[in-house]
């Protein structure tokens, strides 16, 4: 248990080794949930989007998949992240892939960048939630979406007992949060067993 604990409490944050091996891991479980949730989201070509929380980096790849002539930001606060989504998306990095390492506290981007910004599986771990949502609200073109994927939907799942610093939400608890940060068409979809897509608009 010791050692399944050190294992996703990087989730947070990956770091070392056990970040590495952590990262490897979200690429390819949280495969199903993004792909389903990006569904949901009618993306066009063109767009620019930003991936807080970017870990590994496959959702990059994926958001640039379904946009012809995207421009794709990603931005995390572990180091070892950057490096991984970095060297994921080696081919078109700086290009159209910039990876920056930063919290969703304070985006380094200026106000009105964005078509669509996502957070897959990340919301847990984000620090003063509603000051958040209003960095997300502010990096957002008016018209602009947001979309918030998670997978633990319970706020007495037993994973916020084995990931230090994580706090689950409910969908509902997400959708009143859009919408007391000034979000519209605020909507909730949900999959089983708990996937959950969480989507706002930017007025």
């Amino acid at each position: 248990m010791g050692l399944l604990k050190k294992l996703f409490t990087n989730c947070a944050c990956p770091q070392g080794r056990m970040g590495r091996a952590m990262l490897n891991f979200m690429n390819l479980c949280h495969a199903p949930l993004t792909n389903w949730g990006l569904k949901l989201v009618d993306i066009q070509d063109g767009w620019t989007m930003l991936d807080i929380g970017c870990g590994g980096g496959a959702t990059l790849q994926r958001l640039l998949k379904r946009s012809k002539g995207a421009k794709v930001y990603g931005i995390d606060i572990s180091e070892e992240s950057v490096a991984k989504a970095k060297k994921v998306n080696a081919d078109v990095l700086d290009k159209q892939v910039f990876v920056t390492l930063g919290s969703a506290e304070k985006l380094p981007y200026e106000d009105g960048k964005f078509d669509l910004v996502t957070a897959v599986e990340t919301v847990y771990f984000w620090p003063n939630l509603p000051d958040c949502l209003q960095e997300v609200r502010r990096v957002l073109k008016s018209g602009g979406k947001f979309a918030i994927l998670v997978e633990v939907v319970d706020s007495d799942s037993k994973w916020t007992s084995v990931v230090e610093g994580m706090t689950a939400y409910s969908p509902e608890d997400l959708k009143k949060l859009l919408d007391e940060a000034g979000f519209t068409q605020t909507e909730i979809h949900r999959k089983k067993p708990t996937y959950a897509t969480i989507l706002g608009v930017k007025p």
